[in-house]
């Protein structure tokens, strides 16, 4: 199936390992042209390679910590200054923050968390939407996560900010041609899931067996594959949506 994403310019951000860089790879495979970010230098290059190596083309990378002000400002004015311009912005940069009431966070951990899960996705679409709006063709796709957890996490009010946002803007611009969604992955073999959330066989196992019912983690690319086909132009009736990609895992951790 053509998605009609050649030559189309797709901004993706958390482009350095996991979700975005099968993302930025499932892009390129449908020939868009990219520009993607994070904040490992080295490892952005590692994606450059094997976008490179599919026979596309990484127009930029842009190496920022999209958790501080500075970061967001420069990942900003390199989609507002962009040429061609961004059609396509794939807001993927995120994080969690877990803690509990014997430990809670400072003020200064809650905002990085705010600023990384909203802020800088927010701060992202407003700069791409101009030259969305003048040419009459956008998307913008979020990853977020489940907005219903036991434990309590900084970046799970974040993310429940921005998919309310997103469902706002989306209505918003639809009459522009533009489509605004968002995407929430469950359990997925990235370094995070892996070394952060779930450390051990058996942490994973039990994770497995409560609540998800594949029976499995799921993997960055199918991710991306749903991320790429609503970036794509087969999806242009589809906006203002949350899309779970978990294998049917319930919507309370009940771990």
């Amino acid at each position: 199936m053509d998605l009609g994403l050649a030559g189309r310019h797709c901004f993706v951000t958390g482009a350095s390992a996991g979700i975005g860089r099968s993302t930025a790879l499932a892009l390129a495979a449908e020939g868009a042209l990219l520009s993607i970010v994070g904040r490992d230098e080295g490892a952005l290059l590692v994606t450059r390679d094997m976008i490179a190596a599919q026979g596309a083309t990484v127009l930029r990378i842009i190496t920022c910590d999209l958790s501080q002000p500075a970061g967001i400002d420069a990942a900003a004015a390199a989609i507002a200054q962009a040429e061609p311009p961004v059609e396509v912005l794939i807001n993927n940069a995120g994080g969690g923050r877990p803690y509990n009431l014997d430990r809670p966070l400072d003020a200064e951990a809650w905002e990085e968390s705010i600023g990384l899960n909203f802020t800088a996705a927010r701060c992202l679409a407003e700069s791409a939407l101009p030259a969305m709006r003048h040419a009459r063709w956008g998307r913008i796709i979020t990853i977020t996560g489940s907005l219903a957890l036991k434990r309590m996490n900084a970046a799970t009010p974040a993310k429940a900010a921005i998919t309310s946002w997103s469902r706002a803007l989306s209505i918003q611009v639809a009459v522009d041609g533009i489509t605004v969604n968002c995407v929430a992955p469950g359990r997925i073999n990235t370094a995070q899931v892996l070394n952060r959330l779930f450390p051990t066989e058996e942490s994973r196992r039990r994770e497995i067996e409560l609540n998800v019912p594949a029976g499995r983690f799921g993997e960055p690319e199918e991710i991306a594959a749903v991320i790429a086909f609503l970036a794509s132009a087969r999806a242009s009736y589809v906006t203002g949506t949350m899309v779970p990609v978990d294998g049917g895992l319930l919507r309370l951790d009940l771990k």
